[in-house]
């Protein structure tokens, strides 16, 4: 009887660790305070770049007529996905550079978590939407407007969006559910998957699993949508006769892949990959350049590769010149 008493209180004070954890500690990059001063000076200015580029561009395609086709309607959409990928992440980041105390509520991390897996899987769906977009647009140019009508193009984006939510669903219901009873100090600087995994003490094979088959499906179908709409693009192009035309195209195209090929290549070092290969330092270098980085790096690669939006650009900045030297003069 006493033994069964005692193994009864060993079974509920490991039950009341396990309900204990209700925070969890961000370590981050550095414990060093002089480079943590550093480092905020150096993400500070990136991130509101980040956000004034993406957020400039999303007004640039409102208010420029000529910007009003699907191809920029999915870039603004991208722009608005971009700036709120990087604001789930780094304001964190940048408050606990500063603060003695690293601390993130258990909810606030499920939260983070769900907000940063949909956003990251509905950049995936909506890149692949844009390649199909050109696609349309180049292959057969005279049935665009029918093929990529209002219809089309929203329920992309909407289905961007669902598939993003299901997915972080998934992943975070299944993480969370986990026991975390040993320690509560997630080696990152946000709430990412394999962290949290390696701090559980539960049984971890079957969220590896999710992760490893959810993230390599959905990287296999999009960038199979990317390859074969750039594959029929190419014979579309071959096509062409005049030089002009081509480089069109390739300035319009250029910009996609580009960004395609970035934010593709880091998800695929980060997540498919065996669990054993995991190393928490080097995904954390990682996970800065596809969440803080590519985000300030899309407004420019979109920018300086697109005609249009160059052009549209430096009428807005000439319409605001004059206005200003209108209002000088007066």
């Amino acid at each position: 009887m006493q033994e069964l008493l005692s193994d009864f209180n060993i079974h509920r004070i490991q039950l009341k660790n396990v309900t204990e954890v209700t925070m969890f500690i961000l370590i981050g990059l550095t414990d060093d305070f002089k480079l943590q001063g550093f480092l905020f000076l150096f993400f500070l200015p990136i991130y509101l770049f980040t956000l004034i580029g993406n957020l400039g561009l999303v007004v640039l395609v409102i208010g420029n007529s000529r910007l009003h086709n699907p191809m920029y309607y999915f870039l603004s959409v991208l722009s608005v996905v971009d700036a709120s990928y990087s604001t789930v992440v780094t304001p964190k980041m940048l408050t606990n550079f500063l603060a003695e105390n690293k601390y993130i509520s258990f909810l606030g991390c499920a939260a983070q978590m769900f907000l940063f897996v949909t956003l990251g899987t509905t950049e995936c769906f909506l890149l692949a939407a844009m390649a199909y977009d050109r696609y349309v647009a180049i292959y057969n140019p005279l049935l665009y407007s029918v093929s990529m009508s209002p219809r089309v193009y929203l329920s992309l984006i909407v289905a961007s969006y669902v598939g993003g939510i299901l997915h972080a669903t998934t992943h975070t219901v299944a993480t969370f559910t986990l026991s975390f009873c040993g320690s509560n100090e997630i080696k990152h600087i946000f709430c990412d998957i394999p962290p949290l995994l390696a701090i559980s003490c539960s049984d971890t094979h079957t969220n590896q699993l999710l992760l490893f088959y959810f993230v390599g499906s959905i990287e296999i179908v999009t960038i199979l949508i990317v390859l074969i709409s750039y594959g029929f693009i190419l014979v579309a192009i071959l096509k062409i006769h005049s030089a002009e035309g081509r480089q069109k195209v390739f300035s319009t195209c250029g910009s996609h892949l580009t960004g395609v090929t970035i934010y593709h290549g880091t998800i695929l070092f980060m997540y498919v990959r065996p669990s054993s290969n995991y190393t928490l330092e080097h995904d954390m270098i990682a996970s800065i350049f596809y969440t803080i980085l590519i985000p300030m790096l899309n407004p420019i690669i979109y920018s300086l590769r697109n005609k249009d939006v160059k052009e549209a650009m430096k009428r807005w900045f000439e319409r605001n010149w004059f206005i200003y030297k209108v209002h000088i003069q007066h």
